[in-house]
This record gives structure tokens, sequence and C-alpha cells, in this order.
């Protein structure tokens, strides 16, 4: 089998990681996305059975411009960013020593339980989102940092449980603050949309725009557009499974000696 470049996975491996985020992914997404925002552009809604027609919201809800979105966003997220941030601190760090890998049968583990434990994440900020009179006991005066502090607080301790590394975490950081501002061109199409009480996040609110690129972009109002800033804990867990899930997919294309990498 030939090795890809060190920036990005194998074919195979890119493969499995594009069809997970583009099934799994929405199924986790829909966990919060009802008490966050709307869909305009190709939803899909699935309703309770009539034995729980009496639970809120709909079983699934979610738009079909997500399925590839996040297909493409778990090959990002799990297969090329964490290479490159692996990439850069080998290039500055001194110790070149090299720890033995971890088992396929321990890195499909560590996979389902990053997947259980983003689900759990994810669910949490909706539980939030529903109830924000909830951390009215923390040292914290706004319920949106309160929620913050409590999601960020999850996801590092997910970080810290099943990963640990740096690479991970300068990859999963990153992600939470960029990751929400990826959506702004679909909030400016109004492919989706966030409700007013969860859109308490105005990144660009303050900021001038000169050449007129924003506008070109984004549109006249691009000042007013409005994300959640619950997103951003949310999108830090979701890189931490996307990480795991590469790193199961890597093992599995290693041990495939048959197995082809067309793009080398």
């Amino acid at each position: 089998m030939k090795i890809a470049p060190a920036w990005r996975p194998t074919l195979p491996a890119t493969a499995k990681l594009f069809l997970t985020g583009a099934t799994v992914g929405p199924v986790v997404d829909s966990l919060h996305n009802q008490c966050l925002l709307y869909y305009n552009v190709a939803p899909i809604s699935i309703e309770w059975p009539q034995a729980l027609s009496h639970l809120d919201g709909a079983l699934f809800k979610s738009s079909w411009t997500v399925f590839p979105l996040l297909g493409i966003a778990y090959v990002v997220l799990g297969g090329i960013l964490p290479r490159l941030f692996q990439l850069l601190v080998d290039s500055v760090s001194s110790s070149n020593k090299e720890l033995p890998d971890p088992s396929i049968n321990t890195l499909r583990t560590k996979a389902i339980l990053a997947v259980t434990t983003t689900a759990a994440i994810i669910k949490l900020s909706d539980f939030l989102e529903r109830n924000p009179s909830v951390t009215d006991g923390l040292p914290i005066d706004d319920p949106a940092e309160q929620h913050i502090f409590v999601l960020l607080v999850a996801a590092l301790a997910q970080w810290a449980w099943l990963d640990g590394t740096l690479p991970a975490l300068l990859a999963a950081s990153l992600t939470s603050i960029g990751g929400p501002l990826s959506e702004l061109p679909f909030v400016a199409d109004h492919v989706w949309v966030y409700l007013q009480s969860a859109g308490d996040y105005l990144p660009l609110q303050h900021v001038t725009d000169s050449l007129g690129i924003l506008r070109f972009v984004l549109g006249d109002d691009y000042q007013q557009l409005a994300l959640s800033s619950i997103t951003g804990p949310c999108y830090f867990a979701v890189t931490m499974d996307a990480i795991a899930l590469g790193r199961w997919f890597d093992a599995q294309s290693r041990n495939e000696p048959d197995s082809k990498d067309s793009l080398e």
C-alpha cells in the first residue's frame, strides 16, 4: 500500500471519514439544532412515532445540504487539520520520541466513545438552551457565558480522557472558533437561520468593510448575521470524534496491504 502524504489520510480513510460524517454527523447534529435554528433549503423532518408524539419537536430535523457539508467537515477535521498541527508540533519540538501505535481495537473503542461523548455534549447544549436557569449557581453573570463554560469543561474533559495530544487540542480549539464563523455564508444565504432566542453571537457586529469584501460575500446586513455562542464548544467536541475516527480508519488502511491510494 502506498503511503499518503503526511498532510492527508489515505483514500480509503478519507472515504470512510466522509461517509461517517455524512451519515452519523447529521444524526448527532440534530440532537440540538431544533432549539437553535431552522432550515430553509431542502429541509428534512421525521416526526416521532404516534406513541411518542407528545414529545417536543421532531425525531429528526435537518437539511439535505448538511449531509455533504458534514462529510467534508469530517475529512478536514479528522484527516487533514490534525495532521497539519502534528507537522507543526514536530517542526518545533526537540523531542522525536515515537510512541507505540495503539491497536485497532483500542482505536475503535476510542472512536466509539468519542462519538458517544460528542453526542452527549451536543445533547447537553440542547438541555442548557432549553433550561437556561440551570446554571444560575455559577459565578458568571451572563447565561450564555455560563453555558459556554459548562460545555467547554465537558469538551476539555473529553479531550483529556480520550486523546490528550497537543495537535488534537490545537485543531479542536481552532475549530471551536472557525467552525461557527464558517456558517456565516450559509446564514447569509438563508440556507439556515438561527432562532432569535439562540442567536446571541454577532461576530461581525463591529467589523468595518472598507474594501466591500464582506458585503460582496455576505450581503449588506453582514453585521447582523447571528450565530449561537454555544456551538463553539460543540465544534470542539465534533473535532475530537472526527480525529478519533480518522485514527481508527488510518489504522485499518495500514492493515489492508492490497488497498490502493489512487491519488498517489
